[in-house]
C-alpha cells in the first residue's frame, strides 16, 4: 500500500507540472504568432500559434501568416526568398505578400520574394489555407538569400 501511495504521489506531481507547462504555453499563445529562433541566423521565422477553422476545413480570418523577421539592426540582406511548402494535409488558396511579392504559388507551395530585406524588416505571406485533416498537418519552411549563414531548410510547423 505504501508503494501505491508513492506512485500516486509521483503521478500527481507529474500532472501538476504538465498543467503548469500547459498554462505557460497557453499564455504565450495569446499573441497569435510565435517566432522560431535559430542560433547564428539573423532572421526569425514567424508562424501562427493558434487559429480557427470553419466547418469546411478553411482557416478563418483570411488564412495563415508565415514570414521572416530580420533581427539585425545593422544589416540588410539581398535577394531573400521565403517558401512555405505542404508536407501533410494542407492546401493553399490565394496569397497576399507583406514586404515583398508572391513569386510562386501552387496549391502546395507559396514563395514570397524581396530584393532587400531591410534592417529590422519583415517579409511574409498571408495565405488562405484549407486543412484536409485538422488533427494532423505540417508545412516546411525554406529560406534563400545572401549575406548570412542560415541553413536553407528552416524546419517545419504543424501538428
Amino acid at each position: 500500500m505504501n508503494t501505491s501511495f508513492r506512485v500516486l504521489a509521483v503521478a500527481g506531481l507529474v500532472t501538476a507540472a504538465q498543467v503548469a507547462l500547459a498554462t505557460g504555453a497557453s499564455a504565450r499563445a495569446e499573441t497569435g504568432t510565435e517566432t522560431a529562433r535559430s542560433t547564428g541566423c539573423p532572421v526569425d521565422i514567424v508562424y501562427p500559434s493558434r487559429f480557427s477553422v470553419n466547418a469546411s476545413g478553411w482557416v478563418t480570418d483570411g488564412g495563415l501568416y508565415f514570414g521572416v523577421k530580420n533581427k539585425s539592426a545593422a544589416t540588410s540582406f539581398k535577394k531573400v526568398t521565403f517558401t512555405v511548402t505542404d508536407v501533410k494535409n494542407i492546401r493553399f488558396g490565394s496569397a497576399t505578400a507583406k514586404g515583398g511579392k508572391v513569386s510562386h504559388k501552387t496549391s502546395k507551395t507559396v514563395s514570397v520574394y524581396t530584393t532587400t530585406l531591410k534592417k529590422k524588416g519583415a517579409l511574409g505571406v498571408k495565405v488562405q489555407t484549407h486543412l484536409l485533416n485538422t488533427h494532423t498537418y505540417k508545412v516546411r519552411f525554406t529560406l534563400h538569400g545572401s549575406g548570412w549563414n542560415c541553413a536553407v531548410d528552416q524546419g517545419t510547423w504543424g501538428s
